[in-house]
């Protein structure tokens, strides 16, 4: 995707996905293959960590940039901060999001084959959310109560896409990975609530 392009030319790439949660957007091909190998080459060189939720440790192993919520405290705490050689994709993912958005923390993700996440919603700390897929494909599902049972769908998030949730794909529905089939890679960029966004 050209860097700078317009938000009407961006959107135009988007499927029209049946079912989809109100305010999730996918741009396929967001970025270029070669593009792709720098930046897991990147991640998979960061000092990754096994994710930390409270006393419990995650399977996949994450760096976090700008901010990092500590699941024990239940509050943010500064992290490193976002590294220069991230600057021109987070410019790309600005720009796809729309005037004032403002990139304020950064989640690097590794998933080895047979690992997932399970169901959540992101912290309210943070406002809109957009995945950047690297290395092999997955399994992006949504659910949200409808009375007794629950409305889901699921997105095949393909190597090199971007996704962007807002609204009620980011407040109301929650979203997991189903164990991965290959190593995959993911960076998480989100923007911060009470700033600007």
């Amino acid at each position: 995707m050209k860097k700078g392009a317009g938000l009407s030319e961006q959107l135009a790439l988007m499927p029209n996905l049946s079912g989809q949660p109100p305010g999730l957007q996918y741009a396929p091909e967001f970025i270029s293959p070669a593009t792709e190998q720098e930046l897991v080459r990147r991640v998979a060189a960061l000092p990754l960590q096994p994710f930390q939720f409270g006393q419990y440790e995650g399977k996949r192993r994450v760096a976090w940039f700008g901010f990092q919520y500590d699941y024990t405290l239940r509050r943010l705490q500064d992290a490193d901060p976002i590294p220069e050689w991230l600057s021109p994709i987070i410019g790309q993912v600005e720009a796809f999001g729309g005037p004032d958005i403002r990139i304020g923390q950064v989640l690097c993700t590794e998933y080895e084959e047979g690992v997932g996440i399970g169901w959540h919603r992101d912290k309210p700390h943070f406002d809109k959310v957009f995945g950047l897929s690297l290395g092999s494909a997955c399994k992006f599902r949504f659910r949200r109560a409808a009375g007794v049972k629950w409305q889901r769908f699921t997105l095949d998030a393909q190597p090199r896409s971007l996704y962007m949730m807002t609204d009620a794909s980011r407040q109301v529905w929650e979203h997991s990975i189903p164990a991965v089939a290959a190593l995959r890679y993911s960076i998480t960029f989100r923007t911060m609530v009470g700033r600007r966004s």
